[in-house]
């Protein structure tokens, strides 16, 4: 019975609790009129309802941190793309051949499951040494980010990628993607 009374309690206790919080004022961050150095009104990446939304000041306190973290949400993104790519390429095709001959038995692609815990686990810790420091490599030579271009624009010239000329059609397609 007492197990019962404390549970009651703490149910009273839980409800009192959240209906002070709903008559609380509501606290909004000031919305600051001046001028962003990292984006403006309107830039890609904002949103239509709440524009530039900067509660903290990030991006007029220290506008070369705020680049650094659009960089590494670009890339980040890309990284989460590619690892989406892994699974479902994973889960409806396997190379023929071995992966690994230094592991005991040889490992087969077709012995690592489908799905990211799974070929996670099965994957000999040399192979993802090898997959870190091809990464970490093309990441700080070929797809270094340039600090005269945009923030995801890693390669330049130097690889014939897909460029927008038209300001309408790169706007649209870099907020829808992003």
């Amino acid at each position: 019975e007492s197990d019962e009374i404390a549970a009651a309690r703490r149910v009273m206790l839980s409800t009192a609790v959240s209906s002070l919080s709903l008559n609380a004022p509501v606290v909004r961050p000031a919305v600051s009129n001046a001028r962003m150095a990292a984006i403006t009104p309107g830039d890609v990446g904002t949103t239509k309802p709440l524009g530039v939304y900067d509660p903290l000041g990030l991006m007029t306190r220290m506008p070369d941190k705020y680049r650094r973290w659009q960089e590494m949400e670009i890339k980040h993104g890309r990284i989460a793309m590619a690892a989406v790519t892994h699974v479902l390429v994973t889960a409806n095709f396997k190379w023929d051949g071995y992966c690994s001959y230094l592991s005991f038995p040889p490992l087969k692609f077709e012995d690592i499951p489908a799905g990211t815990l799974g070929s996670w686990a099965a994957l000999p810790q040399a192979g993802w040494a090898q997959i870190v420091a091809i990464v970490a490599i093309l990441d700080n030579s070929l797809f270094a980010q340039d600090p005269n271009l945009e923030p995801g624009d890693v390669v330049g010239d130097r690889i014939p990628w897909v460029r927008y000329d038209d300001p309408e059609v790169k706007f649209f397609k870099l907020n829808a993607e992003r």
